[in-house]
């Protein structure tokens, strides 16, 4: 009995400094991220560079789009189903870089093993399956490039998104997740983030939560700026250019 009453004590305790914890974010989140006069900037710094990145791109996007076409059967356009702020569902685009006909049950299982902190991949392995067999020869190369993240720019002129933030997870990474690493739905998700400019697949899953979670507290219209500046340089410095 008295190890069940240790116990219970100790379970007890540890639900008040969760429920303590979660009290300090959202009181960080609403007099930082969530003011609304920051949303706002967020939002037309958003719209004017994402505006302005698809009429420059128009042509090039319509060129790769074409070379998609001629390299693999199927639609040049992927669309997925995605989780954003708070939880909301939306409709994800990228450029398709695997064939048409791919089964994910592979990428469910190493999501799986990946969050839940299975031996064989272990947190800190890399967040992305690398030499995927689903992936096509022009698929490669936009994703070398992450030329295929462009199409999300239309995620974020419609609000889904926005060009910094969390990278936005699927629905069954979602479900794995623990109270703490939800927390990351707090903020709109991103084309770009911390995880991009901080290593991207070198950095492991539970070190890509504590880097989400820091930027969302300590959120910035000048960080995201920050961000965006070191995205190309980040990019570079990953690939090996």
């Amino acid at each position: 009995m008295l190890e069940a009453a240790q116990t219970s004590r100790s379970q007890l305790n540890n639900q008040i400094v969760i429920g303590a914890e979660a009290i300090l974010w959202e009181a960080d989140i609403a007099k930082g991220y969530d003011r609304r006069i920051n949303r706002l900037m967020k939002r037309a710094v958003d719209l004017a560079l994402a505006s302005a990145a698809l009429i420059l791109l128009a042509l090039p996007m319509l060129l790769i789009a074409l070379l998609i076409r001629l390299d693999s059967r199927g639609r040049a356009i992927f669309k997925q189903a995605r989780v954003g702020r708070r939880g909301q569902q939306f409709t994800f685009y990228k450029f398709r870089t695997m064939r048409a006909d791919n089964d994910d049950a592979g990428h469910r299982a190493y999501v799986a093993a990946l969050i839940t902190g299975d031996k064989e991949y272990g947190r800190d392995r890399q967040h992305k399956i690398t030499d995927d067999a689903r992936v096509t020869r022009i698929g490669r190369w936009l994703r070398l490039t992450s030329i295929d993240e462009l199409m999300q720019l239309f995620n974020v002129v419609k609000g889904e998104m926005s060009l910094v933030g969390p990278r936005p997870p699927l629905p069954y990474e979602v479900e794995l997740y623990n109270e703490h690493q939800r927390r990351r739905l707090l903020a709109k998700p991103g084309i770009t983030g911390p995880w991009q400019v901080s290593g991207r697949t070198k950095v492991g899953f539970s070190e890509m939560i504590e880097l989400d979670l820091k930027y969302i507290r300590r959120w910035s219209i000048w960080l995201d700026l920050a961000i965006i500046a070191r995205t190309i340089p980040a990019l570079v410095k990953t690939r090996g250019w």
